[in-house]
């Protein structure tokens, strides 16, 4: 940590990641009640980051809400807060064929898209893959075709795993995403973690700087690349242990994230 970055303590905002890090599955971290409240009584401001790609804010407060984390919809961003605007912006109102689930599809739609459905793939200017529970060979061809045709080739996340209780996992959206990139041999545009993006809404919905705020999360590609990369303090959350160095604090348990905060 440089010399003149601030303490957790010193810090006006935080921004939490959800998956792996305020819950694993449908369990809260032990701890994690705790920490965020503290945050909020000291009356700094929070955030909730997910690189989910099947779910949006209101889905994920909903959650939050659920298992006892007091939150709003304004403070939970996920990367399908953005995705509609963003292939707006890049490719203007597009015919999208959209690999994921529901709520994938509805903010496509939602933003001005009309959606492609997987016999007329071709058709297709834009592809957005997301987690895909009922991926399919057929729903691999499609999309593979269509982005080795041209198409635009948007997702999500490249997030390999979806962390769940007791360690066991699913596959994430990445490894759906790396099907239809090896079969159509492209590559895609991300829009969540790491890239920019997300973080930088995050810091202008808190209405703080960079060097106000700290990002608290699990993962070392998304999280901590993310926020080094805009240029926040990165915490990494590693009950299993870390690499010191990685991130600027490297934190075992929730309750010791809560004695840096002070």
């Amino acid at each position: 940590m440089s010399a003149t970055r601030r303490t957790l303590r010193d810090m006006r905002g935080f921004v939490f990641d959800l998956d792996g890090c305020v819950w694993t599955g449908d369990v809260l971290t032990p701890g994690a009640a705790q920490v965020l409240a503290v945050i909020r009584e000291r009356g700094k401001s929070l955030c909730f980051l997910t690189n989910n790609s099947r779910a949006r804010a209101r889905t994920m407060q909903a959650k939050l809400v659920r298992l006892g984390v007091e939150a709003k919809e304004s403070e939970v961003l996920t990367p399908l807060e953005i995705i509609g605007d963003v292939v707006a912006q890049r490719w203007g109102v597009s015919r999208v064929l959209a690999i994921g689930g529901p709520e994938l599809g509805e903010v496509l739609a939602e933003a001005g898209h009309s959606l492609v459905p997987i016999d007329r793939a071709r058709e297709a200017t834009v592809v957005v893959v997301g987690n895909d529970f009922d991926f399919s060979y057929e729903r691999l061809t499609a999309a593979a075709r269509a982005v080795a045709g041209g198409a635009a080739f948007v997702t999500p996340n490249i997030d390999p795993r979806l962390p769940l209780e007791d360690g066991e996992f699913l596959p994430g959206c990445g490894a759906v995403v790396e099907a239809v990139a090896t079969a159509a041999g492209v590559r895609p545009i991300v829009v969540g973690k790491p890239e920019p993006p997300l973080f930088e809404l995050a810091l202008r919905r808190m209405g703080l700087g960079i060097d106000e705020a700290a990002m608290v999360g699990d993962s070392v590609d998304s999280d901590v690349r993310g926020a080094r990369r805009v240029g926040m303090t990165a915490v990494l959350f590693a009950p299993k242990g870390g690499v010191d160095g990685v991130a600027h604090y490297l934190v075992k348990s929730m309750s010791q994230l809560r004695r840096l905060l002070g």
